[in-house]
């Protein structure tokens, strides 16, 4: 199992989903023009203000963006996915499905970070900017490709064998 290719790669994809449930991807802030900025992360486990030490009474309430559900729930399946896909390893065509799934999951999150992304700067007026870590789902997206890839040529590799034997 370890020793295939795409078993490293299905590891990595775990270890990157993970470590894109604690880091930010978008930061939000207020435009240049209001008297006072505000500064909002936004992740896997929601919205954060960033601002330190303002007064409430000055600023109003802080942005609250509904349902960022969507968000979490894609964020921790595909890690969970791509560790399951791992032990998929002797059903080689149930784990390529399982890989395009994934792969869907990977890019359906951009998606789903749009839309946040959209509802903040209709709704609020914030301004967005994309930090580092918005592009973990897509190297996941590129492993999982290159998984499916090693899955099916393993799965040829076999079925060569058996029409020799």
């Amino acid at each position: 199992m370890i020793q295939r290719i795409q078993t490293i790669y299905l590891m990595l994809i775990v270890a990157l989903g993970i470590l894109l449930y604690f880091a930010p991807v978008i930061t939000l802030s207020t435009p240049a023009d209001v008297a006072m900025q505000r500064l909002y992360e936004v992740g896997a486990d929601g919205i954060d203000e960033l601002t330190p030490g303002i007064d409430e009474t000055l600023m109003g309430e802080p942005i609250e963006l509904k349902g960022l559900w969507g968000l979490t729930l894609t964020t921790l399946l595909i890690p969970l996915l791509a560790l399951i896909d791992i032990f998929l390893y002797k059903k080689r065509l149930l784990q390529a499905r399982f890989n395009i799934f994934l792969a869907l999951l990977c890019l359906g999150y951009y998606g789903i970070l749009f839309i946040y992304v959209w509802f903040a700067k209709m709704n609020f007026g914030l301004e967005w900017h994309i930090t580092f870590w918005t592009c973990i789902p897509l190297i996941c997206f590129v492993l999982t490709m290159g998984a499916i890839r090693r899955i099916l040529k393993d799965e040829a590799l076999v079925r060569a064998a058996d029409r020799i034997r």
